[in-house]
C-alpha cells in the first residue's frame, strides 16, 4: 500500500467526521431558534467560527494568514455563506432538522452545474440528468400542494443554492489565497458586519445551557470545515466527496436524540434520489480520471 493510498481512509474519517459535526451544529442552532432570532444565532456561528480558527491558525502562521489578495471575492463568499446559515437556522425552526438536511444534500449537485459557467468546467449530460433527478427528490420531500409542504422548506433550497456558489468561489479563491485564509474570511461577514444590526434582535442568554449551546454552535461550525479541509487535503476530491452524504445520517440521530424527529418514507425516498444522483456524478468524476486541483 503506498503512501498515498494510506491517506485515502483518513480523508474518509475526516469526511465522515464532519458529517456527524454539522448536524450538531444544526441541533444547537434548532434549539436556540426556539428562543432567539435567527440573525442572533447566525451571528453567534460566524463569530465563533473566527474565533475558533483564529485560535487555531493565527499561532502557527502569523497575522500574515489574514492578508488576501481578492478582497472583494473573499467578502462576497463571506456573504454568501452568512446568508446560506441564516436561511438555514431560520428554517430549522420549522421543519425538522433531517428533512432539511436532505433538502441541503442538493448542494453538490448545483455545484456540478455552475462550475461550467464559472469554472469553465464542462458539464456532461450525466451532471444535468443527476440535477434533474435531484431537484426531483428534493420535490418528493416538500410535497408541494400538500398540506405536509411547509414554505421554509424553501429557505433550505436557497441554502443548498447559496451554498454552492460559496464553494465555486472557494475554488476561484484557492488561486489567489492559502486555504488557512479563506477559512478565516469565509465567515467575516457574518461576524462583523452583522454587528450593525445585532443591537437591534440581541437577547441575553437567559441561563447556563443557552450560553453553552451559543459558544458550541461557532466552534462546532469551525470544527466541520476543518475537518472537510483535512478530508480534501489527504483524498482525491472525486473520493471523498460522496461521504458527505454521511450528513443525513448525524441528521437522523440528531434530529431523533434531540427533538424526536424520525423522517417518514417520504423523506427517505426523496434522500435516496438525491444521494443516488450524487454518487452518479462521483461515479463519472472517477472514470474521467484522477480529479483535477483540490479547492
Amino acid at each position: 500500500m503506498g503512501p498515498a493510498t494510506k491517506q485515502i481512509l483518513p480523508g474518509i474519517l475526516f469526511m465522515c467526521a464532519a458529517g456527524l459535526v454539522f448536524p450538531v451544529m444544526g441541533g444547537f442552532a434548532k434549539l436556540l431558534g426556539q428562543d432567539y432570532s435567527s440573525l442572533q444565532v447566525s451571528w453567534a456561528r460566524a463569530f465563533g467560527h473566527v474565533l475558533f480558527l483564529s485560535a487555531m491558525l493565527l499561532p502557527r502562521f502569523g497575522l500574515g494568514i489574514l492578508r488576501t489578495q481578492r478582497p472583494g471575492l473573499q467578502l462576497a463568499r463571506s456573504a454568501l455563506l452568512f446568508a446560506a446559515n441564516l436561511a438555514f437556522f431560520a428554517a430549522l425552526t420549522f421543519i425538522p432538522l433531517a428533512d432539511a438536511a436532505t433538502i441541503g444534500l442538493m448542494s453538490p449537485l448545483v455545484v456540478a452545474l455552475l462550475a461550467w459557467p464559472l469554472l469553465g468546467e464542462r458539464t456532461t449530460r450525466l451532471r444535468v440528468a443527476a440535477l434533474c433527478a435531484g431537484f426531483a427528490g428534493v420535490l418528493v420531500v416538500l410535497r408541494p400542494g400538500t398540506e405536509l409542504f411547509h414554505p421554509a422548506a424553501l429557505l433550505v433550497l436557497f441554502n443548498a443554492c447559496a451554498y454552492a456558489l460559496y464553494q465555486v468561489l472557494t475554488r476561484i479563491a484557492s488561486r489567489h489565497d492559502r486555504p488557512e485564509t479563506s477559512a478565516i474570511w469565509s465567515s467575516v461577514v457574518g461576524a462583523f458586519v452583522m454587528l450593525a444590526v445585532l443591537p437591534f434582535v440581541w437577547i441575553t442568554p437567559r441561563n447556563g445551557l443557552d450560553l453553552l449551546l451559543f459558544c458550541g454552535i461557532g466552534a462546532i461550525g469551525g470544527l466541520g470545515h476543518y475537518f472537510v479541509a483535512r478530508a480534501f487535503g489527504l483524498a482525491p476530491a472525486n473520493i471523498v466527496s460522496p461521504f458527505q452524504y454521511f450528513q443525513l445520517i448525524g441528521a437522523v440521530a440528531v434530529g431523533w436524540l434531540f427533538f424526536g424527529d424520525l423522517p417518514d418514507p417520504f423523506v427517505w425516498a426523496g434522500a435516496a434520489i438525491i444521494v443516488g444522483a450524487g454518487l452518479a456524478i462521483g461515479w463519472g468524476e472517477t472514470r474521467r480520471g484522477p480529479a483535477g486541483p483540490r479547492a
